[in-house]
């Protein structure tokens, strides 16, 4: 049968489960310093007696913890610590956000009970919950970027671009937003979420570019009669161009009079292996994908002739009926 002390206490626990906002006379209930731990952690929650304490527990918001040595939480990450006789201590394992909130060390000492209340404060790391997949659009098109983290305190986002060109901060914040993007906007964009719990978290998102084929370099060739000569150019595209060669309305193909036309990715060679006085003259190579088409002019020319290699590399000279029967056919194959 529990006598009068007894008695008081565990009225006194009842009351702190049932009114935790209720507190003890004047000088009967102090706060201690709020205790901060990451998820996942261990948490100590610490409490002072002496000699004249008879009795003493551990409660949370709505749950008896622990009476003495007494054990009445299920929870089994909740354990109490023989530490020192001073010292009526609580450790709680792989701390997570459910352990948050306010915990209360009560006593009794001379029949008057008297309470120790600590605030358990849990962080989460940043992490992010969800991101945008890879994103192929055509030059001149709008594009979204989404990111979403979570963590505690609040995490921040940063968005940042990585390309060829170089590394450059875009943008602050969950969302991305690129009005007429180009191809210069191509590449990788991270979001890094961080709140300084933890190593940031970072996720990628790749961005194509999708745009019509773009002649950058074309070079013509001096050689003699008898000797190899090597036409070549080359063309930006995404997707990647289809080359094609031309002298005049004429198209050449691959081994037809012991000529080779060779591509390598971004470029394309057309090699004469043995040159006549008939190969000599103006080229074109022609450059096509999905989204368009484009050429240029090269020159195969004997030694001493006269020439401009620049204004003919940059001069088309495939006849327009030629350029719309090309990419006519082009889009044709792709059904």
């Amino acid at each position: 049968m529990c006598n009068p002390a007894c008695f008081i206490f565990t009225v006194w626990l009842i009351a702190l489960l049932v009114y935790p906002g209720v507190p003890a006379r004047s000088g009967d209930s102090y706060l201690k310093d709020n205790i901060t731990v990451r998820q996942g952690d261990s948490a100590v929650l610490k409490c002072s007696v002496d000699n004249k304490v008879s009795r003493v527990a551990w409660l949370n918001r709505t749950t008896i913890l622990f009476t003495g040595n007494e054990k009445w939480s299920l929870d089994p990450r909740v354990v109490l610590l023989n530490t020192a006789v001073n010292e009526y201590s609580i450790k709680i394992l792989n701390v997570n956000l459910y352990d948050e909130g306010p915990y209360v060390c009560s006593i009794l000492t001379n029949k008057k009970p008297e309470s120790t209340k600590v605030h358990l404060i849990v962080q989460v790391p940043a992490r992010i919950v969800n991101v945008s997949t890879d994103v192929s659009v055509n030059e001149g098109s709008n594009v979204s970027l989404m990111c979403l983290a979570i963590g505690r305190p609040e995490p921040s986002i940063l968005w940042k671009f990585r390309s060829s060109k170089g590394n450059r901060i875009v943008t602050e914040g969950e969302y991305v937003e690129m009005t007429g993007i180009t191809k210069d906007m191509s590449g990788s964009y991270d979001c890094i979420t961080s709140n300084d719990i933890s190593p940031p978290d970072v996720r990628t998102v790749q961005v194509t570019v999708n745009y019509p084929p773009v002649i950058s370099r074309a070079r013509s060739t001096g050689t003699a009669v008898g000797q190899k000569g090597v036409l070549w150019c080359e063309a930006s595209a995404v997707p990647l161009a289809d080359f094609q060669w031309f002298k005049g309305e004429r198209r050449i193909l691959n081994g037809f009079n012991g000529v080779k036309i060779e591509n390598k990715g971004k470029q394309s060679m057309l090699t004469f292996f043995n040159v006549s006085e008939e190969d000599y003259g103006n080229y074109t190579c022609v450059a096509i994908n999905t989204l368009g088409i484009t050429n240029a002019s090269i020159i195969l020319y004997g030694p001493g002739a006269i020439h401009d290699v620049n204004n003919a590399a940059l001069s088309p000279t495939c006849s327009l009926l030629l350029l719309t029967l090309l990419l006519t056919l082009s889009l044709l194959s792709k059904f």
